[in-house]
């Protein structure tokens, strides 16, 4: 028997348990009705096979419902010496059987002895709908809840009394709420006006997908009356109204997701280029190395995805920053004050360090696994759905930008970096020793794109192009928000997040990054300094 559940897995797990436990409910004496559905099931065709699976369902019997399910899942059979009604285990040649009525187990018997109950696929979706109407009765209100969403696509006018019935007992307010849409959508479909104006009146601003295709099919009828069809005329408006408002709403959200994501990939260049006026073409890969960073870390915790996140973030800002400051050592520092020099030197570090990941890692994209607390989504109603790992980002880019901004006002470092963006020269008599605080300034901004990396590892494939996508919205960004300045960069980055995701719609991905960045030109013509223009040397 169990060999046979291992290799076939064909009962549901309610079904198993009656193998393989006692059945202290079949005890009880034999409900008419339930023996009753049992022959019409075992003896009829299609028609009448739907009158038993009827009577069986509302029997409130203890055995009905494991019935159905074997019903539905095709473990059912009869025994074709007796005609007794079974539940038939298959393993090859063999059935371990087991009574319905008794819950008797019959030990095995040839298959051949047996004889299926058959069902098509209309008795297949009546089936579905009878189990939830069984399970709207069951304590557990999960199953309550999901019972109700099954039987909503398939309601009659019959049931909106069984509903209002259960929503006199109902205790939890979710499925409370779901019981009176069921309700209401059931009272649509009767044939009295006023009931059906109570109901109209009931879903007024409804987002239930299930009530915006009701009401449109309401309004479908030709000969529906003339202040019924008013009535529905205003409640889809009032639907639509709202599935309008909470659209906007979800692009406002993905639109904070993706102007989240570019400040954190522009928050670092924002510090180096104000700083040192460096125009850095090796930020992206910077982000790329802190995304590799969390895909390594998680190939040495595979059993701990989530710590291992964790862990990337310090391990992603050493990697990158220590290779920030070794690039700002080995090659910048010879070449301050010439910017299209250190552009093409950067450039040309950039094609080094991506074919340095191709040589380690390969040119394939990998992939960094998702832990379990940042998957699936907050439904917040029918129409809005925000996903878990967009709102941590968001989070984190924020946590990330109060962090430096915190930094950059109240630590040492912080001040002797603005020192030396605003005048290096009086910065330097003062004894600030600027060339250190450029390579840690370097160093902070490279780190930062590491960090950038570990967050972008969670919505998309890394690989050694990742840094690419990035670096051309990371300058637009910092161009528009103000070189050096982090507020700047914060609402720069948001605003072009937010925009991007209002273009798209009707402009198609490729048309609004074209548009946005006309924009910028645009707008820098007028304001070259950005929003929030930077004192000092970063304004010269």
């Amino acid at each position: 028997m169990h060999h046979s559940i291992r290799t076939y897995c064909k009962l549901p797990v309610l079904l198993l348990i009656l193998f393989l436990l006692p059945h202290p409910s079949f005890a009880a004496v034999n409900n008419e009705q339930f023996t009753e559905g049992i022959t019409i099931l075992i003896k009829g065709n299609f028609k009448e096979k739907r009158l038993a699976i009827q009577q069986i369902a509302t029997s409130d019997d203890s055995r009905a419902k494991v019935l159905l399910q074997a019903l539905l899942a095709g473990n059912l059979y009869r025994v074709k010496k007796d005609n007794r009604l079974v539940y038939a285990d298959i393993d090859g040649g063999k059935a371990r059987i087991e009574t319905v009525l008794t819950a008797e187990d019959l030990g095995l018997i040839k298959k051949r002895k047996l004889k299926k109950i058959t069902i098509n696929n209309s008795l297949r979706g009546y089936l579905k709908t009878s189990l939830a109407r069984i399970d709207l009765r069951d304590p557990d209100s999960t199953i309550r809840l999901q019972a109700v969403s099954l039987l909503i696509v398939s309601l009659t006018p019959e049931d909106s009394i069984l509903l209002s019935e259960l929503l006199l007992t109902e205790t939890d307010s979710k499925v409370r709420e779901e019981l009176a849409t069921a309700r209401d959508i059931a009272t649509l479909r009767s044939k009295d006006r006023q009931t059906i104006l109570t109901a109209l009146g009931n879903l007024r601003g409804n987002l239930d997908p299930a009530v915006r295709n009701e009401v449109s099919t309401l309004l479908a009828q030709d000969n529906l009356d003339e202040s019924l069809r008013k009535e529905a005329l205003a409640v889809q408006r009032s639907i639509q109204s709202k599935v309008s408002f909470f659209g906007l709403v979800e692009k406002l959200f993905f639109g904070l997701s993706l102007g989240s994501v570019l400040v954190l990939a522009a928050i670092g260049l924002a510090i180096t280029f104000g700083v040192i006026g460096v125009i850095n073409m090796a930020h992206g890969e910077l982000i790329m190395l802190g995304a590799y960073t969390t895909y390594v870390i998680q190939q040495l915790m595979p059993g701990y995805i989530g710590l291992a996140l964790f862990l990337s973030i310090p391990a992603a800002f050493l990697v990158s920053g220590i290779t920030g400051i070794i690039i700002e050592r080995s090659v910048i520092r010879f070449l301050y004050g010439r910017p299209l020099e250190t552009l093409l030197a950067t450039f040309g570090i950039s094609l080094i360090l991506q074919q340095t990941v191709r040589s380690i890692f390969s040119p394939l994209n990998r992939s960094v696994a998702t832990p379990a607390w940042m998957s699936g989504s907050i439904q917040i109603n029918p129409i809005l759905s925000l996903t878990t790992n967009r709102i941590t980002i968001l989070i984190f880019s924020l946590l990330v930008f109060a962090g430096l901004y915190l930094l950059l006002r109240k630590s040492s470092l912080g001040l002797q970096v603005r020192a030396v963006s605003q005048n290096r020269a009086m910065a330097r008599a003062m004894g600030v020793q600027a060339a250190k605080v450029d390579a840690l300034t370097f160093g902070l901004g490279s780190g930062i794109a590491g960090i950038a990396g570990v967050a972008l590892a969670q919505l998309t494939n890394v690989g050694p192009n990742l840094g690419q996508a990035y670096i051309i919205d990371s300058f637009m960004v910092v161009v528009f928000g103000g070189v050096g300045n982090l507020w700047g960069t914060l609402i720069g980055g948001l605003t072009l997040g937010v925009a991007n995701k209002f273009i798209e719609p009707w402009a198609g991905a490729v048309l609004a990054k074209i548009i946005i960045l006309i924009f910028i030109i645009l707008f820098i013509q007028k304001r070259p300094q950005g929003l929030f223009p930077q004192k000092g040397r970063a304004a010269e």
